[in-house]
């Protein structure tokens, strides 16, 4: 398998579980039936576990990082998002064996441990094999102020340079 696939994979993996953990903790998972009224919500994964929908935003935005870094900060990422993805798969599990109530949905605290497995493979897979994948290029890094040159106007007429014109504080528009 190709550097750039793992990557894809380990990515779609933490993106695809967390956002899954995130929907399935919305979700209804216990239904009170004292009351009478028919509005009330039940108890959902976040009102039981309030906690589990700031982790699955963790994992969403972790997700997204995996791509921005590399190296050794790729793989403690990956080790951060297979600890939080546990966590998830946690909070799933918890929901399918604790005694929660009246009328307990299985449904969602299973798919909300599912997505908690699947972040918790994705962030694996970043952490043992993160660093040897591609990092974004350094075409997207601004460069310090000693590494441009601040020797005058701009040379070109390149839009490219006036860019980095404005980069080191000058005017492009001045000659």
């Amino acid at each position: 398998m190709t550097a750039r696939r793992e990557l894809a994979y380990a990515v779609l993996l933490c993106l695809a579980g967390a956002g899954l953990a995130l929907w399935a903790v919305t979700r209804t998972w216990v239904v009170d039936s004292t009351t009478s009224s028919a509005i009330d919500e039940g108890g959902t994964g976040a009102r039981l576990l309030p906690w589990l929908p700031a982790l699955a935003l963790v994992g969403l935005a972790g997700g997204g990082a995996v791509l921005a870094t590399g190296g050794w900060l790729r793989r403690v990422l990956g080790a951060l998002l297979a600890l939080f993805g546990l966590a998830l798969a946690g909070g799933g599990g918890y929901g399918l064996l604790a005694d929660l109530g009246d009328q307990v949905s299985s449904q969602w605290p299973a798919l909300t441990l599912l997505g908690g497995l699947m972040a918790t493979a994705g962030g694996a897979l970043t952490a043992l094999r993160g660093n040897r994948w591609p990092a974004m290029s350094a075409r997207y890094e601004r460069r310090s102020r000693r590494d441009a040159d601040t020797s005058g106007p701009i040379q070109g007429a390149g839009t490219v340079d006036a860019w980095e014109a404005l980069d080191r504080g000058e005017d492009p528009t001045v000659r």
